[in-house]
């Protein structure tokens, strides 16, 4: 199991207090130095069955920055995908990958459902 996060995301924090309360073992990855690739990222999004959309940081100061809620609607899955792999701040956390299911963001109820 991998788990991003932002290290001074108030949200991450929370989910791995929520991991580390139930001695869950999983791989940290610092979402700003470990960024999914290319590859990793275009798994995860199929693995998860959600649209690539859900995986930006909407509330990110740099989603706003870039104007991004207009500039999706036009940008092809690839554009998306390298603006992703770009910037880690764009990319919703914590993103938890497990064998076969990507939890986006951190809901405790859903989370305690699938760990």
């Amino acid at each position: 199991m991998k788990f991003y996060w932002y290290p001074k995301c108030s949200t991450c924090q929370r989910a791995k207090k929520f991991l580390e309360s139930r001695n869950i073992n999983y791989e940290e990855r610092h979402i700003l130095i470990e960024t999914p690739d290319i590859n990793e990222l275009h798994k995860y999004i199929k693995k998860s069955n959600k649209d690539i959309n859900k995986f930006f940081n909407t509330s990110g100061l740099k989603y706003r920055e870039l104007n991004l809620k207009e500039k999706l609607k036009s940008l092809s899955y690839d554009e998306k995908l390298s603006l992703l792999t770009g910037d880690g701040m764009l990319i919703k956390r914590p993103l938890l990958i497990l064998d076969n299911i990507v939890l986006i963001g951190f809901n405790e109820k859903e989370w305690s459902e699938f760990i």
